[in-house]
């Protein structure tokens, strides 16, 4: 196709290959894990939010991870649910650029969120008599702002560099638009992306990695010389946020590594599968490690939902 400068499609095609031969099935079950991944996580913000006792640092942070998790869904099962029903599964180029914003904002505040909530852990245990001094709203605030800002502008400028590209072909390897699926389709030099691209996605996940587990060396260090009961409060508080980091690192690895460099390889059910494991599983599985582990959390859902069955 002839290269020409800053040619955008009006229209993408996306891959959604033998998924359309059962639409209406497909679309059942993304319209059922869209209300629930609502559900799951309104019921947790919305205890947070409602009980004053759970206004507390590391409540706020699960608070802020749920709502990224709507945001992330949001961007995603829309579409999805109205492309199945359709008879050619497109979306406009605008529209890409969007979802490519708002699905790589999503997974990059989540891990910088988990990271701001293994400090506070850090702090909590480490510096228990510190905490109330250092943990205080003007450190809270900085900590949310600075994990929401700093996704936002990596990501705008990733988005940026994307929108200079002609494309020369118009058929995404997904079901919905990221970056790289993007870039890929262009006919000009792609290395900058490319190097932008890796760049972002490790930087964020190696600052993650090494401050959750700087964090969690101390944490250890000081349950060791510690009691029983300082012994559990740790396990209590950080087995929840270890099983979402250790999960949502392994779907995010998944999708940087095997999506940028075997697609091809892959068979077509399984590539759906793993590009779909960032976006649905920690929605889900988040409210519910932190509604079942944490007693405040859960005491407050049932009781929320006891005096609603009593009305």
């Amino acid at each position: 196709m002839e290269n020409k400068t800053l040619f955008h499609p009006p229209y993408l095609t996306l891959n959604f290959g033998q998924i359309c031969s059962e639409k209406y099935i497909y679309s059942s079950i993304v319209m059922f894990g869209y209300l629930l991944i609502i559900a799951l996580n309104a019921a947790v913000i919305s205890s947070i939010a409602l009980h004053k006792s759970l206004h507390e640092p590391l409540y706020i942070f699960i608070a802020v991870l749920c709502i990224n998790g709507l945001y992330g869904s949001s961007s995603f099962f829309p579409g999805l649910f109205y492309n199945l029903l359709q008879e050619t599964q497109t979306i406009s180029y605008v529209a890409c650029m969007v979802q490519i914003f708002c699905i790589h904002t999503y997974g990059s505040i989540e891990m910088t969120i988990l990271t701001a909530m293994a400090y506070d852990r850090y702090v909590s245990i480490c510096n228990p008599l510190r905490y109330n001094t250092i943990m205080t709203s003007s450190t809270i605030f900085k900590l949310i702002a600075g994990a929401l800002l700093c996704p936002n502008f990596l990501v705008g400028v990733l988005v940026m560099l994307t929108v200079r590209l002609p494309l020369c072909q118009t058929e995404i390897l997904k079901i919905y638009c990221d970056n790289w699926s993007v870039v890929r389709l262009s006919c000009a030099d792609t290395t900058i992306n490319n190097i932008y691209g890796l760049f972002i996605a490790y930087w964020i996940m190696g600052v993650a990695f090494v401050s959750i587990f700087y964090s969690y060396i101390k944490i250890f260090r000081v349950c060791v010389k510690s009691s029983k009961e300082v012994r559990d409060k740790a396990l209590q508080t950080c087995t929840p946020h270890l099983i979402t980091f250790v999960n949502f690192i392994l779907d995010i690895s998944f999708e940087i590594l095997l999506f940028r460099f075997v697609p091809s390889k892959l068979p077509y059910e399984l590539r759906v599968i793993m590009s779909l494991q960032f976006l649905v599983i920690p929605p889900i599985l988040n409210p519910v490690i932190y509604g079942l582990k944490m007693k405040e959390i859960k005491s407050r859902i049932i009781r929320m939902f006891k005096r609603n069955i009593e009305k």
